[in-house]
């Protein structure tokens, strides 16, 4: 196998993990674990694999100046944005998680514009506007009563502030991730994270009742901390290595189709009118906003 066809690999492998963890983590929660009570898990677990993994690689010291921007990146990346997805999923469902992230292309292009100064022309301004109504058709007509979803009205804002956060935890980390090695990063970052969000996250993990953990949730944690957690960041950072960054952010595109169709084929959600036409208007939105001027000038010249 070339390299390039393993790298297509681990992005499609990442992209498939994160979309089927929407409904293996739904299931899990509140019954056998509280969604902050999961982030604790998730923090320790993917901090105790890459302070391990890091034994293996060369020690880096992190300038003085890069741990303040560290700080604010782990509050904005592991802290808000993982809390508030987990709560969301908590109260809404695996659908509209797996469509409202989806907006988080749309929101790096916003803060990049406001921090970065890049510019944004009609076409982005179209798909920003398409992006955000078909989340806001989703937290405003997205609400019909659903087991196991008792708020999904702030389950979806919750969902957008995670994608927010995201999306902004994106733009401060961004200016050093050529300095270091990424588990260096991400081992520093999970470790602050972990740190911060434990006020928040250690009530609800003292709060598990371990032995009324049957192995059907037990695999479902597991999956979330090793799998979502930990497995796509390496698979994604293989990805990064071996294809361009806008090949890898294409993968986006199928995460929401991968959401859909195994919450509604294991039964644990489903595709309505609503649900359908806020994931197209945001699919469309990230399509545009993605999109270079110069490829669409090549593409109608062939066309």
């Amino acid at each position: 196998m070339n390299t390039r066809f393993l790298a297509l690999l681990a992005a499609f492998g990442a992209t498939l993990i994160y979309g089927i963890n929407h409904t293996v983590a739904k299931e899990v929660m509140p019954d056998y674990v509280g969604a902050f009570g999961f982030i604790f898990l998730r923090l320790a677990g993917a901090t105790i694999f890459l302070w391990f993994i890091s034994i293996f690689l060369p020690r880096e010291k992190i300038a003085k100046e890069d741990f303040l921007r560290m700080f604010f990146a782990s509050i904005l990346g592991m802290c808000i944005n993982m809390n508030a997805f987990f709560k969301g999923l908590e109260l809404s469902t695996p659908i509209n998680s797996g469509i409202i992230i989806t907006l988080s292309p749309i929101l790096i292009l916003i803060l990049s514009s406001i921090f970065l100064r890049e510019k944004i022309n009609t076409l982005k301004i179209l798909g920003i506007t398409l992006g955000f109504s078909g989340a806001i058709l989703l937290i405003v007509f997205g609400v019909k009563s659903m087991p196991n979803a008792p708020n999904i009205t702030l389950g979806n804002i919750l969902f957008l502030i995670n994608s927010t956060s995201y999306a902004g935890y994106i733009i401060v980390i961004k200016p050093i991730t050529n300095k270091y090695h990424p588990i260096t990063l991400l081992k520093w970052l999970f470790i602050i994270g972990f740190v911060l969000s434990l006020p928040i996250t250690i009530k609800q993990f003292n709060d598990i009742s371990w032995i009324s953990l049957t192995p059907n949730i037990i695999w479902r944690i597991l999956f979330v901390i090793i799998g979502t957690t930990f497995m796509t960041y390496l698979l994604n950072i293989y990805a990064l290595k071996n294809l361009p960054a806008a090949t890898v952010g294409a993968f986006i595109y199928l995460q929401p189709l991968i959401t859909i169709s195994y919450a509604v084929l294991t039964g644990n959600d489903n595709l309505d009118v609503v649900k359908l036409g806020g994931c197209l208007m945001i699919l469309l939105g990230v399509y545009l906003v993605s999109k270079k001027p110069a490829s669409i000038k090549t593409n109608r010249s062939e066309s």
